[in-house]
């Protein structure tokens, strides 16, 4: 038996800083479902009611019936098929193990008095409601009568409302102000996502072939495109400014972006934005001034022959990308901010992973306000100056291809 150590065994200094797992890829594909449900839903409606309708009302009737049929009938199997997938992630959290699904725990989960059952039964409640209030909208008879704008604009509201839920606060809050304030960034965030990547859903959607008639694509397309431009600018302004107070609340510089995983994610995000922002502006100053020009010019081949192909082409490459953004929306646990802490913290001392103190909110001061005003100023002037200046090329390119068909016809309709 080997002697008692008068001192007692040394305590371990430092124990091994704390993982962050991403997360099970099962979580993230219950997540993503809903996600893509309730902002598609939203998406198509908002395309329906806001950019496409006006130029088909004035382009006609046929065209007004034939393009809201088709958008409402999409965004109708979307609010239904939101249903099942928000039960569904309802149902995979009381599992202890995470490898079940309680179907009859997520359904007494909804309106059972406390404020976050509430926020759920109204999540699936509304949404649901703004499917049926759509389907009258899936026959063409109803789709251009004197109820539509009515049908899309009350669907719309609920969509938004539902959306909002997933982000509502479940309990009352200390500090109502601020939560409020976070509350109005994740709407503009979740909102501007849902219109921006919905419309270009819906885009893609309409650019197949029955729902514009191959007369009326020249009176369509192109102020249809320019109408959605300016809504999708609106969407990546409320993006970018909600993201940058996200970022400036969870991550403590760019360096996180690389030592946490919450930084990894996020910055895959930021990636996939900025493609998608990228292919926003060959959108915005090169393929819809050509579209505007030719059409200005007189050119009346059908769209998909006036090297215009690349179209929908961009349009569903940008559609996956935004739904691949949601996929990895999920991933982003936490904070970076606290990863960074707890590991330092844990490099340091002998505290238990689960025992490991978090740091408390940023507090918000007047720089912060200072800061985040000139950054709205900044981002809603430039998105203002983008936008005039596509228009003025757009004029140009027309003039000059005016001319050029003036001297000499046939060129214009040579090019392809």
């Amino acid at each position: 038996m080997p002697p008692l150590s008068p001192f007692p065994p040394a305590l371990p200094l430092a124990v091994a800083p704390p993982s962050t797992p991403l997360g099970p890829f099962e979580d993230s594909a219950v997540a993503w479902a809903a996600w893509v449900t309730l902002m598609g839903f939203v998406g198509l409606t908002a395309l329906a009611l806001v950019a496409v309708g006006p130029p088909a009302r004035r382009t006609g009737p046929d065209t007004l019936a034939a393009v809201t049929a088709r958008l409402s009938r999409a965004a109708v199997v979307l609010g239904l098929l939101a249903v099942p997938a928000v039960l569904t992630g309802l149902a995979h959290g009381p599992s202890e193990d995470g490898g079940g699904y309680d179907y009859g725990a997520a359904w007494s989960a909804l309106y059972d008095g406390s404020n976050a059952g509430r926020l759920s039964g109204l999540e699936v409640t509304l949404v649901l409601a703004g499917a049926v209030v759509l389907a009258p909208l899936c026959a063409r008879r109803v789709a251009a009568g004197a109820a539509r704008t009515w049908l899309l604009a009350v669907a719309l509201g609920a969509g938004a409302v539902a959306l909002g839920t997933t982000k509502f606060p479940g309990e009352a809050p200390e500090d109502w102000g601020r939560t409020i304030f976070e509350t109005l960034m994740w709407m503009l965030h979740l909102l501007g996502g849902a219109v921006w990547l919905g419309g270009l859903a819906g885009l893609a959607l309409l650019a197949l072939p029955g729902a514009v008639g191959p007369a009326d694509r020249e009176a369509f397309w192109s102020p249809s495109i320019r109408r959605f431009s300016a809504a999708a600018m609106s969407c990546v302004a409320a993006i970018a400014l909600s993201g940058l107070f996200l970022y400036w609340e969870h991550v403590d510089g760019p360096s996180q972006l690389l030592t946490t995983m919450y930084g990894r994610v996020l910055g895959v995000k930021i990636l996939i934005f900025g493609v998608l922002l990228l292919l926003g502006a060959f959108n915005q100053f090169w393929l819809h001034p050509r579209i505007d020009a030719l059409r200005a010019a007189g050119d009346v081949r059908p769209l998909r022959t006036v090297r215009v192909r690349e179209f929908p082409v961009v349009v569903t490459v940008e559609t996956l990308l935004g739904m691949v953004l949601l996929f990895v929306a999920p991933f982003l646990h936490g904070s970076a901010r606290n990863q960074a802490f707890q590991a330092d913290v844990a490099r340091h001392s002998a505290v238990l992973p689960d025992e490991l103190p978090k740091l408390p909110p940023k507090e918000v001061g007047a720089s912060t306000w200072i800061w985040g005003t000139v950054e709205t100023l900044v981002l809603v002037a430039l998105l203002v100056a983008g936008y005039w200046f596509s228009g003025r090329l757009a004029r140009r390119r027309a003039a000059a291809a005016a001319g050029a068909t003036t001297s000499n016809p046939g060129d214009l309709v040579q090019a392809s």
